[in-house]
């Protein structure tokens, strides 16, 4: 089984901005009760809404959205003939009531879950080892999503974190397991604004998501079912003309697309790097496990990345000025 590398969240399409909402397979029962509540509660504020009509008098700091018009009614309304009612914005509604979901997720009490005796055992281990550790070092509980940086028996940060999904791929023969691996690592390396090179992994998602074959492009010439093609230059990905031999570059923010197939870009062309899905600091450890930032705040203490472990700006930023190269990183 092919061991995955890399990190960061799925892309949705041809675009490669969009945020993928994660749901976590092991929430505790009282998640799915808090979030049918939130529900509950979302459409009766709805039915509320539809009833009053008409324009707020001050700004609207609900989170809900609203349009429409401001309408003036005449004595002669009735409920039977009002035809006025406000529209109503389904997508936000949805996106309140995810947002809710995953605010109770967060500080729902979690249940320690293990992959295997063997993973539980590590996790015991090398929380021991944190624990007798005196020196600078960084702690991190996959169960509680937390992460500490301890000096002796003192606490220099304590913060949430968002851990793996431990979920597995399997497309076109090969597998992939996400999970973020238990044991002591080292900060082998830091960087500023640093740039995601997305793995083959990535490629499979999007290609299995959206029902795409999946093609790496050639040397040279990778020839399309119009006879144009794809070619490199000036290291970023372009099409030819096959009758005019002109070339045009391809956007670097989107997906290669053509004949229902997704072609992986080689690596070290533009089209192959990705800025801003890190964040704007990164801690290496190795083997492609990073700690890092991430533009999509909401994951932040929830399964939601691919291996590494993910941060809020403000905490990474810290652990990238304060934390030195050669640092102990103890994940239990």
């Amino acid at each position: 089984m092919d061991r995955m590398v890399g990190c960061a969240v799925r892309r949705e399409g041809a675009g490669r901005r969009t945020q993928l909402v994660m749901v976590n397979r092991t929430e505790h029962g009282a998640v799915v009760r808090a979030v049918a509540s939130a529900a509950a509660l979302a459409l009766l504020a709805l039915t509320v809404l539809s009833s009053l009509g008409g324009a707020q008098s001050r700004r609207d700091t609900s989170g809900w959205a609203r349009v429409g018009q401001v309408i003036t009614r005449t004595n002669g309304d009735t409920i039977a003939d009002r035809r006025d009612s406000a529209a109503i914005d389904a997508a936000a509604i949805a996106s309140s009531v995810r947002a809710m979901a995953d605010s109770v997720a967060r500080v729902t009490p979690l249940v320690p879950i293990y992959r295997s005796r063997n993973d539980s055992v590590t996790s015991v281990r090398t929380k021991a080892a944190a624990d007798r550790e005196s020196g600078l070092r960084i702690v991190i509980s996959l169960n509680e999503r937390r992460l500490w940086v301890l000096i002796g028996p003192d606490t220099l940060l304590k913060t949430t974190v968002a851990v793996s999904t431990d979920e597995t791929l399997q497309y076109a023969g090969r597998t992939w397991r996400f999970e973020t691996p238990r044991g002591v690592r080292s900060v082998i390396a830091k960087r500023a604004d640093p740039v995601w090179i997305p793995p083959e992994w990535h490629y499979a998602e999007v290609a299995k998501e959206h029902g795409l074959k999946l093609a790496v492009m050639k040397p040279g010439r990778t020839v399309l079912s119009d006879g144009n093609w794809l070619e490199v230059r000036e290291d970023q990905v372009g099409v030819v003309d096959a009758r005019t031999g002109e070339f045009a570059f391809l956007p670097t923010d989107e997906e290669v697309i053509f004949d229902s197939t997704l072609f992986v870009p080689p690596v070290g062309s533009i089209n192959r790097r990705i800025e801003g899905e890190l964040g704007r600091h990164m801690l290496d450890t190795g083997n492609g496990f990073l700690l890092h930032g991430t533009p999509h705040k909401a994951s932040i203490g929830t399964a939601a990345t691919h291996g590494c472990i993910r941060l809020r700006d403000e905490d990474i930023e810290w652990l990238h000025d304060m934390v030195p190269v050669g640092t102990r990183v103890y994940i239990y």
